[in-house]
């Protein structure tokens, strides 16, 4: 009977401490309220379009402004951690760059950052800033990733600046292996550039933590979410991998089946896979707690 009851009251005690830090965790996990964007066309939900008076990319063949089938990454993401559309805040536009290029009328990651701290001299430390850039560098001819990682550290350094606590940063899919690029002379050092720059990011944001252990930074690697993808297909619902659904032949009939929509961009199928995965990044950084995962 005394051990009976000393199994009790241990059991209790144990739960009860389960309780309190499990409490303690929720309490001190805020839950994420806005999230602001910056990037290029794998992120744009319309600002080119709105920018050309809707004329690029051309609707219907691009749903709505996005450069894909229909839906993008970061819509998926924000239905996931429940944000409106009027508490994301999208400044992503088609065609940037990492940082200036001479007579660009796109405005690169960097610039889109410094307009937005130019305006925002305190900003929500409860907010996710989400980053991904720096495909156009290398396929505009980009020959070292020095440059482009700097300037997404900066950026990066800036939003810190004013506030930005959560950051969700991106890296590269193999450059090398997209429709566009994969039977071309420079695939190969496309490939190079981009393991050198997702080596090099990886090893500076690693370094950025250590400075400040305030700050939460979640990376979402596009670069083996594609890898495997195109490794074994059926594991993420697709038949095609290499080839684009759009071509100069017409929209294939099964485009949920393809990873890429056109030579560069993926599919709105991939999209929503890019976004899941973004969720379970944000998750395991510990930006969010176990209640932002009930509502699917």
């Amino acid at each position: 009977m005394l051990r009976k009851n000393w199994l009790l009251t241990t059991g209790l005690a144990v739960l009860i401490l389960i309780m309190v830090v499990l409490t303690k965790s929720i309490a001190q996990t805020h839950p994420l309220t806005e999230a602001y964007i910056f990037g290029d066309s794998l992120s744009d939900a319309g600002m080119v379009f709105q920018a050309t008076g809707k004329l690029y990319p051309p609707n219907p063949t691009y749903y709505q402004g996005r450069y894909s089938n229909g839906r993008i990454w970061i819509e998926y993401l924000s239905d996931r951690l429940h944000l409106s559309t009027e508490q994301t805040k999208n400044f992503a536009y088609g065609g940037a760059t990492t940082g200036s290029i001479a007579n660009s009328y796109v405005p690169s990651l960097l610039k889109q950052v410094q307009s937005f701290t130019q305006t925002h001299q305190k900003t929500n430390s409860d907010a996710l800033y989400v980053l991904w850039a720096g495909a156009n560098d290398y396929l505009q001819g980009a020959s070292s990733a020095t440059v482009p990682i700097k300037n997404v550290m900066s950026a990066i350094n800036l939003l810190t600046d004013v506030g930005a606590k959560k950051i969700l940063v991106a890296n590269l899919p193999d450059l090398g292996k997209l429709p566009a690029t994969r039977n071309t002379t420079n695939s190969g050092n496309l490939s190079a550039l981009t393991q050198a720059h997702n080596q090099g990011l990886r090893r500076s944001l690693k370094v950025l933590i250590q400075q400040d252990s305030k700050l939460q930074i979640a990376t979402l690697d596009a670069n083996g979410l594609y890898r495997d993808a195109m490794i074994n297909p059926a594991m993420f619902g697709f038949t095609n991998v290499i080839s684009p659904c759009l071509s100069s032949s017409g929209i294939c009939g099964n485009p949920d089946q393809f990873l890429f929509w056109d030579s560069i961009h993926p599919t709105t199928a991939a999209h929503r896979i890019i976004g899941e995965t973004a969720f379970s990044a944000i998750q395991e950084a510990g930006m969010i707690n176990s209640r932002a995962i009930l509502v699917p």
